[in-house]
């Protein structure tokens, strides 16, 4: 991580061990840095697994690995390797997942399909098998390392670490999760984010974790965006180990349940958003809220718009409360709107209502909310209930700077 630190970085959290789950880093020399960036995750028998991937029609072969494998839901080792994406990479890169999980089956005595493998990290340049092998090599041999290691390992141009916990009880058994991931740029996650990875001890069937991932993703890494674009290899996977004892999660009605739900959700929650305070060249974190949509799917898609904008990102960069830039954002949305309906606000200062600026408007608080690095726009559309929000940061010239060099 040699980029400055973001000044959005949130100092890393206490985590505790989860009991089952091994994890361990080695150097496979995949970028030329002096870092491992090869993790390798061990899970106990009896653990399930769920996932959401990326959308892209060109995801890299760890995803169509993935996709594949989740239709069992059974899991006992994770592999992640940083610094090359393995994506549009043809055989050669479906030959390097092929390797790798066979590898670590033969080290497990477990089928391949139970190895689930992601990547990140440069596009167009296959994954070298003989660095592979020889990282798990070390890997399998590896003192078992804390968390932080393992969040280390798997960044890229990610300025810090990052992780988040919480913990539910279900029945008389509190259980807990863990969750890291790695992201910085080439966000605009859709399904999921550059790589997230949470783990349970909770017992829960493969089939309500998956329903459980898709609600808790749906409105968390699905609601932040750095820049628009969307990775070929975003991967979000939920592991559960059922090592806390308790009686096993099969159901929305059963006990526990929600319980378990609101703390995926959370953890989820957490993970997006520091992605976001670590956005490449980030100096503001904005949260984007809008209401009277005609419904929440409407809402959701004018939001991403004005958080997607690069007008509206350089205005909170340089502190300009050019809210013309909003409705701009709102107008390109392609949904329901009306223009002399539509009201705006930054931070608690609404600067405009019924389709003009409001009277008397005084733009000093808007310009010391805009100065601060948390910002706030809201967008009321006065058609209907519909309402979303979404996370994103501001654009500055760090931005530039970072991906004119991300190769070299």
């Amino acid at each position: 991580m040699s980029a400055p630190r973001s000044p959005l970085a949130l100092p890393f959290p206490d985590l505790p061990p989860l009991a089952g789950v091994i994890t361990r880093t080695a150097r496979a020399g995949y970028k030329d840095w002096e870092r491992c960036d090869l993790t390798f995750v061990e899970l106990p028998p009896g653990t399930a697994v769920a996932g959401v991937t990326t959308r892209s029609k060109c995801p890299s072969p760890e995803v169509d690995w993935c996709r594949t494998a989740l239709a069992d839901g059974n899991a006992r080792a994770l592999v992640v390797n940083a610094g090359n994406a393995n994506a549009f990479t043809g055989r050669r890169g479906a030959a390097a997942v092929e390797a790798i999980t066979a590898r670590v089956a033969a080290h497990l005595g477990c089928a391949p399909s139970d190895v689930f493998v992601a990547s990140t990290g440069v596009i167009g340049t296959p994954l070298p098998i003989d660095k592979a092998h020889a990282g798990l090599d070390t890997a399998f041999r590896a003192a078992p390392c804390s968390w932080r290691e393992t969040t280390a390992a798997i960044g890229t141009t990610d300025t810090f670490e990052k992780a988040a916990m919480a913990t539910a009880m279900v029945g008389d058994t509190k259980v807990t999760l863990v969750g890291i991931a790695k992201g910085s740029g080439m966000i605009a996650p859709d399904m999921a984010t550059m790589l997230g990875f949470v783990f349970t001890d909770a017992a829960v069937a493969p089939g309500f974790l998956q329903t459980a991932l898709s609600v808790a993703n749906a409105g968390t890494f699905s609601c932040i965006t750095v820049d628009s674009d969307t990775s070929t290899s975003d991967t979000l996977l939920a592991f559960a180990t059922g090592t806390a004892g308790n009686r096993p999660i099969t159901a929305p009605d059963d006990a526990g349940a929600d319980a378990f739900q609101a703390a995926l959700a959370d953890v989820c929650h957490q993970l997006a958003t520091l992605v976001v305070r670590d956005g490449e060249g980030a100096t503001k974190f904005i949260t984007v809220a809008v209401t009277g949509a005609t419904s929440d799917a409407s809402a959701h898609r004018v939001a991403m718009s004005i958080a997607n904008s690069p007008l509206v990102k350089t205005a909170v960069a340089g502190g300009d409360a050019n809210w013309g830039r909003v409705v701009m954002a709102i107008g390109k949305a392609g949904e329901p709107a009306d223009r002399d309906r539509l009201a705006i606000s930054f931070g608690p200062t609404w600067v405009a209502k019924d389709g003009q600026v409001v009277p008397d408007y005084d733009e000093a608080p808007v310009a010391a909310h805009l100065a601060s690095s948390m910002v706030d726009i809201g967008a009321d559309l006065g058609l209907g209930v519909g309402r979303a929000t979404v996370w994103t940061c501001d654009l500055t010239h760090g931005y530039i700077s970072i991906n004119a060099d991300y190769r070299s």
